[in-house]
């Protein structure tokens, strides 16, 4: 496909689904990789990553604590998800991201955040200790902070996990 009008809009239909950018973006990416829809996802993954580092000086005053418990209720975690606006706030994917990064918090028990919550005397991988370096359970070839950064391009808007609590029936 060396023209760029060649681009199909189905194409360019599942690259949106795939990624949740926006149309343009898709058909963009998709004439940057030559019409290679795997190289494309590449290319808005990389984009994606340069909008959300642009993004990280923004305050992030709105947002939600999602809460999740585990089935049988003898583990739980609560987070503190914030981003820009409350209109953000009330969309599926920050809804489902907050979710998700509850999950996470049960199932791998973080010690901190990020490396720079990290208490004195932590020892251990910053993958294993901080939220942000752990493998994303639900796909171990993405980190919780990529995961992140893949809603902050979708959504325009700057994310920032503030705290959390993981609770252990028990402990």
């Amino acid at each position: 496909m060396s023209d760029k009008a060649d681009i199909p809009a189905a194409l360019v239909k599942e690259l949106r689904e795939r990624t949740g950018a926006a149309v343009m973006e898709c058909k963009k990416a998709l004439e940057e990789a030559g019409g290679d829809l795997e190289r494309a996802v590449a290319v808005l993954q990389q984009r994606g990553i340069a909008l959300a580092e642009k993004r990280m000086h923004r305050e992030t005053a709105q947002g939600l604590v999602e809460c999740y418990i585990h089935a049988g209720g003898r583990l739980g975690a609560m987070v503190e998800v914030n981003c820009e606006t409350d209109f953000v706030a009330r969309t599926d994917d920050f809804k489902r991201l907050a979710r998700d990064l509850a999950m996470q918090i049960v199932a791998s028990n973080p010690l901190s955040v990020s490396q720079d919550d990290l208490p004195s005397g932590a020892e251990g991988e910053p993958a294993e200790l901080c939220l942000l370096h752990q493998p994303f359970i639900k796909d171990e070839s993405r980190t919780v902070q990529e995961v992140v950064k893949e809603v902050i391009a979708r959504t325009g808007e700057n994310i920032r996990v503030r705290r959390f609590a993981r609770f252990e029936l028990g402990q």
